[in-house]
């Protein structure tokens, strides 16, 4: 069954939600949600929970608009610590648990070549972004890579491509409409999907739309969706001892966390990740 196309429909709840609060100071933030919204259902067709995800996000952001904050980077401080209480239960009593079965469950070497399974689908993306950013070096050698490891790394399995000095890149289209000019805008919590911004919300929508396995018919698509995201919570929870150790306020350590990564760019276009959050790092000593 088809979703309704809500820009078509002023009653549609989302659109009667944005105008509600039209008059308020971030108006500009409720056309840009208007002008995207119709593109982000469309990806999102073919998974129905992010479907609902995303329309309960847009829904309830004019709970947040009048809202005060005190850091201009996040007007919805109050929206934004609410929905961060829910994601870390959910966390807390789902993903969690479920993550760690996984692990336990799941050898070392199948873990990883789950892993490697999906980093490889993703470098689809990597490519067309990187070709967007006009980085015609790093598109050459990210499809080089694609190349290497779908055929001798027999369908992504195993990470041939990175013993033979072809690296992992990481460009999605949050990072490509930031290359293009367009700035981060506020900080959001999106429910489930966890810290966003206004552009990173509008580059999800341009992910998804060429995820190859948001084209898997039937009912696999939830089973393949679900392995990727319980293999990622899996790869984070080394992350969690620091952060509760290190955060006294688990809000302002994600939320810098996630803004440290919008940093300028050399003359190559590649980002200073050098203060940013690296999971690699966590488990030394």
């Amino acid at each position: 069954m088809s979703i309704p196309v809500p820009l078509s429909n002023p009653s549609h709840p989302v659109i009667m939600s944005l105008r509600s609060y039209s008059g308020c100071a971030h108006d500009h933030l409720r056309r840009f949600l208007l002008q995207n919204y119709h593109l982000q259902v469309n990806a999102m067709k073919l998974n129905k929970t992010k479907t609902l995800i995303t329309a309960t996000t847009l829904t309830l952001l004019n709970a947040c608009a009048s809202l005060p904050s005190n850091d201009l980077r996040d007007p919805y401080e109050g929206w934004n610590r609410k929905v961060q209480s829910f994601n870390d239960t959910a966390d807390n009593y789902v993903m969690k648990p479920v993550a760690k079965g996984y692990k336990w469950a799941m050898p070392d070497f199948a873990e990883q070549g789950v892993s490697n399974f999906f980093s490889n689908i993703e470098d689809i993306g990597v490519i067309v972004n990187s070709a967007l950013q006009g980085k015609l070096s790093q598109t050459g050698s990210d499809t080089a890579r694609l190349l290497v490891n779908t055929t001798a790394g027999v369908g992504g399995l195993f990470d041939v491509a990175t013993h033979i000095d072809l690296p992992k890149h990481d460009d999605n289209f949050d990072k490509t409409f930031g290359a293009w000019g367009l700035d981060t805008g506020p900080y959001l919590v999106l429910p489930i999907f966890g810290p966003s911004s206004v552009r990173g919300f509008a580059g999800m929508a341009f992910d998804m739309a060429i995820d190859p396995t948001n084209y898997v018919g039937g009912s696999a698509i939830g089973m393949v969706n679900a392995v990727n995201i319980v293999d990622k919570r899996a790869d984070m929870l080394p992350m969690d001892k620091v952060v509760d150790e290190a955060a006294t306020d688990r809000y302002e350590f994600f939320k810098n966390a996630y803004l440290s990564r919008d940093n300028p760019t050399d003359e190559n276009g590649d980002s200073h990740e050098n203060h940013s959050l690296k999971l690699e790092e966590v488990d030394k000593p």
